[in-house]
């Protein structure tokens, strides 16, 4: 079913849209290389309580980490490791959410760990997944369906050489985490969910640079490329208006005060 939120509804929501962006902006501005993915796992988890949020993936259907933490050829679920070490040079992808007020927010971005170069195929890899969620953004309007935005998303990638991953999609947010409808990052347009306003959906392509092929690891939950190259994955929690959709994971200016306060205290 899928859940409509009123205004009251998205005014709560909003909160946890908005520490769940400045966690990211936190895990991008704090990623180093020589650290643990366990330890950057432990930074964006002290963000977010010192903001009375809960992460939101801590303990999710077993999860043991307070965000899905993925180096290079792995795409999504990574468990942060105190063996597992970021070197400069490597992309990271950090998918984060906060849980506050009865209200989950939902985003990811990957990231360049250290201020080194990288080959024109990763930025354009990075680049090319990131503008294909504004694109997928640009479709979830009033009247469109639920289609039109993955069409949107895998005529982008596509166009551009890289490669829609199908079982990984994204998904409704809100009380709960995952919500209905389901968004897949590729689409036929006009089919699918109509949307209306007041439905708030997480939307995050995951690409992959040389196969739309997948596996999961043995530890039951990292996914990675299938032929061992880089993939990406960027993500915000849209809501759909009776005008343009509203990115509702964007960091106020008071908040991002306090992102500077935390960082600052690192």
């Amino acid at each position: 079913m899928i859940i409509v939120k009123n205004a009251r509804a998205l005014e709560k929501m909003r909160r946890a849209c908005e520490v769940s962006q400045a966690a990211l902006v936190v895990a991008g501005r704090a990623c180093k290389p020589g650290m643990t993915t366990f330890e950057f796992d432990r930074i964006i988890a002290g963000f977010i309580k010192s903001e009375g949020g809960k992460a939101s993936f801590l303990g999710y259907n077993g999860f043991k980490g307070s965000a899905c933490i993925s180096l290079n050829e792995e795409l999504i679920h990574g468990v942060p490791s105190k063996k597992r070490v970021m070197n400069a040079g490597d992309i990271v992808t950090v998918d984060v959410g906060a849980y506050i007020d009865g209200y989950h927010g939902d985003n990811a971005a990957t990231f360049v760990v250290g201020n080194v170069p990288v080959p024109e195929t990763t930025t354009r890899l990075l680049e090319t997944t990131e503008q294909s969620l504004y694109a997928g953004i640009r479709a979830a309007r009033y009247g469109n369906r639920i289609g039109d935005i993955g069409h949107a998303i895998q005529t982008y990638a596509e166009e551009r050489g890289f490669y829609i991953v199908r079982p990984w999609i994204g998904h409704g947010v809100g009380k709960q985490l995952h919500e209905d409808p389901e968004v897949p990052n590729f689409g036929t347009p006009g089919r699918g969910a109509r949307l209306v306003p007041g439905m708030t959906l997480a939307i995050e392509p995951m690409i992959n640079a040389s196969t739309a092929e997948t596996k999961q690891l043995k530890d039951g939950w990292t996914i990675v490329e299938a032929n061992g190259n880089l993939c990406a994955h960027f993500e915000h929690t849209v809501a759909v208006t009776d005008g343009e959709p509203v990115i509702m994971t964007r960091v106020p200016p008071e908040l991002r005060e306090r992102v500077e306060t935390f960082l600052g205290r690192l």
